[in-house]
């Protein structure tokens, strides 16, 4: 009866250890790999109707992140996380309500450059960058990749960061088609040379009169 009862126990010791290696090894998997990213802040849908197009000039046709110059509706996603190295395209929502995206982190910045699943194509090209500074580092969620310092800061149309004032903001891009106490929204409507539509818009969020959400976007249609 001892006999049995120490072999029951070695048994068991040796399946125990291969329940926790298996345990750490699942555990060693990367966060990516297990758990989505956190998506892009919603948008209210109804935005751009309650907003005319009054800027005339283009809007969101390029950005930069760092060196990394991309253009809207022209660079795929893929590009972006070959390029920054990092991060890990992930996915919602099905046909024309799908998106795609990737999720990045500095400090208090959080960034994340989207491709809508129906105008962005096969290839997934950017249709959207959101970029939001947080009050403090602790608010800032953990479940984003870390961006390198040198792709920062992001810059839409070569001009427009966040931490810039709301003079310094209309002052390069002019009077804003709507805005309140915190908020300014930039609308664009135009027809391109080859006859097709293009729609445009930033909307902008600051507080203490700083810029520390953005929001850019372009889309073309026929």
């Amino acid at each position: 009866m001892r006999k049995r009862s120490i072999s029951n126990v070695r048994r068991f010791g040796a399946d125990g250890r291969k329940t926790l290696l298996l345990l750490l090894l699942l555990f060693a998997i990367p966060a990516d790999d297990c758990f989505a990213q956190a998506p892009p802040p919603p948008v209210d849908g109804h935005a751009l109707e309650r907003v005319s197009p009054t800027i005339k000039k283009r809007l969101a046709t390029r950005f930069s992140l760092g060196a990394f110059a991309g253009r809207f509706e022209e660079t795929p996603l893929g590009a972006v996380r070959e390029a920054v190295g990092e991060g890990t395209i992930q996915h919602r929502g099905d046909a024309g309500d799908s998106i795609y995206w990737l999720c990045y982190r500095r400090a208090q910045h959080r960034l994340w450059v989207v491709s809508s699943g129906e105008m962005g194509g096969p290839d997934h090209r950017v249709t959207e960058i959101v970029e939001e500074l947080a009050e403090k580092d602790t608010e800032a969620s953990t479940d984003c990749a870390i961006v390198p310092e040198k792709f920062g800061p992001l810059v839409f149309d070569g001009k427009l960061h966040l931490g810039m004032s709301r003079l310094e903001v209309v002052r390069a891009l002019g009077p804003p088609s709507k805005s309140d106490a915190a908020r300014m929204v930039y609308s664009h409507a135009g027809k391109l040379a080859d006859g097709f539509d293009e729609t445009a818009w930033l909307f902008l969020r600051f507080r203490e009169e700083k810029l520390v959400s953005m929001r850019g976007g372009k889309t073309t249609t026929n």
